[in-house]
């Protein structure tokens, strides 16, 4: 099929029409010259290299060379030199260069967007998301660095003479571990607050999407951080993956539950952190007074934004019997109505699945709950005219639990529709299984909405939106409940992952043992004493 070009930069795509016969670049679907530009920033020495393809027909984009144990002792070589100097630097400093990306991301937004279209295939509306993301991050911690790494007074044990200071101490080299589906944002996002905080990253982007992690570290280059202080490498998560985890100091991962199972028992044996970000299968409620029209547009963000390949969208939906009918009336006619096209323009609604694997699971998900008695209201079927890899936006009724779609995540477009009398019920029903990322809860009530969401095990609840309400409020931290995760990004935990707590007391005039010739008794009698005073007046 032909490709749509809109908003194509200089440089990034091939829009001259030559001959495949005689030109072996014609079959690209990017420049091969920019891709080697990019791909050239991976600390790889062995020769050896990986063809990544474009989701929208299966075109090459380029050539990604492979890192070795060698090349990541290296990588970590040289980011523990760089991060020694950073550490040196000023809040005021890293922040500055923090808000030089923030401009620089938004000026750069359509090379961005471009080149996760062509890497990941997702819809144009939905690629955008994510410089808005690295923006918003950016600016934050920008702002907000001397607020949670600023040296702080504690109260110390005697009023007066006890002076206690807390510093946050930089870990020295984190190792992040980033997925393919939104290959931009989750590549830079857990990043940056490390570098605020004074440490040096090395990062092993998704094989799949190496292109778009690159030039995120081009533009942090560009903005002004120092060369040596984010390392890229690329290969197996196996063993680059494995040889990241035994040099690194602190571990980001976000990816499948299994695999985040086995890098914290890795962490584990090194007693270092890490924050994980994992599956989910995640909850959207309609009570009985929800705005429908409103309930229905969200319902659509939540499930097929970029074609459901999202850690917090949609897979269970749960609707008050008082409304059940309207609102799928109004849901299925708004999935009906979205547009599915390949191409890098503004008119698609939702775009390819990232790969045959990715597709075979959710044929797999769909046919076993059709030939076990589900329903499907729209969508079900895979679409290659449009693309080796698109599959239509799907709704399952009759979801029960023998069907491999009731319990396990599909990361794809199909959400499973169930009716509810009794809102205990549905917050049960909501809770069921061992995840726990995103939720999502509808009501005119917004204070009835915010209570229920207190019962609901998960990470982020959305009140009145599917998810950008608490993904895009970097203030406030986001993260899984039992088996979607450890840990949080943004906000203060976000940052403060990636330091040590230092207190420093300061002692005055008298010490913490006998003085001017008491015995050890009356020494014991007079603190015994002083802490009943402390209590009484009222002391922490």
């Amino acid at each position: 099929m032909n490709h749509e070009r809109a908003h194509e930069p200089a440089g990034v795509g091939t829009s001259d029409v030559r001959d495949p016969d005689t030109d072996p670049t014609a079959s690209y679907a990017l420049d091969p010259g920019y891709v080697r530009s990019l791909t050239a920033q991976v600390l790889a020495s062995g020769g050896t290299s990986v063809t990544t393809y474009c989701p929208f027909t299966g075109q090459p984009l380029g050539a990604v060379p492979q890192s070795s144990a060698a090349d990541v002792e290296e990588a970590f070589a040289r980011a523990r030199r760089a991060q020694e100097i950073w550490a040196r630097t000023s809040l005021q400093e890293r922040a500055a260069v923090l808000l030089r990306l923030h401009d620089l991301v938004l000026d750069r937004q359509q090379e961005i967007i471009d080149l996760i279209c062509w890497e990941s295939g997702k819809a144009r509306k939905h690629a955008f998301d994510e410089p808005m993301h690295i923006a918003l991050t950016a600016r934050y911690y920008a702002r907000t660095g001397r607020e949670h790494l600023g040296t702080r007074r504690h109260a110390g044990v005697v009023p007066g003479l006890t002076r206690v200071e807390v510093n946050r101490v930089p870990k020295g080299v984190v190792g992040i571990i980033s997925p393919w589906n939104y290959p931009f944002t989750m590549a830079l996002c857990d990043g940056l607050p490390a570098l605020m905080a004074g440490n040096a990253v090395v990062a092993k982007p998704d094989a799949q999407t190496m292109l778009s992690a690159l030039l995120g570290r081009r533009l942090l280059l560009e903005a002004g951080f120092p060369e040596d202080l984010w390392q890229v490498v690329a290969g197996p998560g196996s063993v680059i993956g494995t040889e990241i985890i035994k040099r690194a100091d602190y571990v980001c991962f976000t990816g499948s539950t299994a695999t985040g199972r086995l890098i914290a028992r890795q962490c584990a044996e090194r007693l270092i952190g890490c924050s994980l970000e994992l599956g989910g299968k995640n909850p959207f409620l309609v009570l009985r007074d929800a705005d429908l029209d409103r309930a229905a547009e969200g319902a659509v963000r939540a499930s097929f934004s970029n074609a459901g390949q999202l850690c917090v969208s949609m897979e269970r939906m749960f609707v008050a019997d008082q409304v059940y009918d309207r609102f799928v009336d109004k849901f299925v006619a708004r999935t009906r109505a979205m547009t599915l096209r390949a191409g890098l323009d503004w008119g698609s609604d939702m775009g390819s699945l990232i790969s045959q694997e990715q597709l075979d699971t959710v044929v797999d998900h769909v046919e076993d709950a059709v030939a076990k008695g589900a329903r499907v209201l729209t969508g079900g079927r895979a679409r290659p005219d449009l693309g080796p890899y698109f599959y239509e936006p799907t709704i399952l009724e009759g979801v029960t639990p023998d069907m491999t779609c009731f319990g396990h995540e599909t990361f794809g477009p199909v959400i499973s529709l169930y009716r509810f009398g009794d809102e205990s019920d549905a917050l049960a029903r909501a809770n069921e299984g061992e995840y726990g990322l995103n939720a999502a809860i509808y009501t005119r009530d917004g204070a009835r909405g915010r209570a229920l969401a207190r019962q609901v095990k998960c990470g982020t609840v959305n009140v009145n939106e599917a998810f950008g309400a608490t993904f895009g409020s970097i203030d406030s931290p986001m993260g899984g409940m039992r088996e979607s995760g450890l840990g949080r990004r943004q906000g203060a935990e976000g940052i403060h992952r990636y330091t040590e707590s230092q207190s420093v007391a300061t002692q005055r005039l008298i010490r913490f043992a006998p003085m001017l010739g008491m015995s050890e008794e009356t020494y014991a009698k007079v603190m015994t004493g002083n802490l009943r005073l402390m209590n009484r007046l009222g002391r922490k």
